[in-house]
């Protein structure tokens, strides 16, 4: 019998978005990257300017103590992408780990994921999955689905619904 060879898995990749959720997304995946000594990189993909200042994008951004930083406010992609570094930098803090390295990319979200996590040659690709109405997954689609279905790379989903 062939025994199977293990292989290492060195970088993950944690992909967030301003969801109250992100907070738990971040420490599942960071604490699946320490207990694997794995190098952790944190991503947040930007889509326009007009999708974060629209009246149904109401952001609470990351770990409790540092949300809503004045996303209704913001003018500009500088500041869009100023206001998303900070967030991943307070992500960051958050986890309390100096080496995880930090993402601002601007596209597709499935698409930006896909695209780093290839570029990086991350071993696995944290996301959190939202639960949506069924016609809004119709309609939009799912970033978490599309990413399963267009890429190679193992995905480790945290589910983020709420239950009450």
């Amino acid at each position: 019998m062939k025994q199977m060879k293990a292989t290492k898995i060195s970088k993950v990749l944690i992909a967030l978005d301003y969801d109250p959720t992100a907070e738990k997304v971040a420490e599942l995946g960071c604490s699946l990257a320490k207990s694997i000594d794995a190098e952790v990189f944190l991503l947040h993909v930007i889509v326009d300017d007009s999708y974060y200042s629209s009246l149904e994008y109401v952001p609470v951004i990351g770990p409790v103590g540092f949300s809503n930083i004045g996303m209704n406010y913001i003018k500009d992609s500088n500041e869009l992408k100023n206001a998303t570094q900070h967030f991943l930098d307070k992500t960051k803090e958050h986890l309390g780990d100096k080496k995880i390295k930090t993402i601002v990319k601007e596209g597709d979200f499935a698409d930006s994921i896909i695209k780093t996590a290839t570029e990086l040659h991350v071993d696995v690709i944290v996301m959190g999955s939202h639960s949506r109405r069924w016609l809004e997954k119709i309609i939009l689609g799912s970033v978490t689905e599309k990413v399963l279905s267009q890429t190679k790379i193992p995905l480790y989903i945290i589910p983020t619904k709420k239950h009450n």
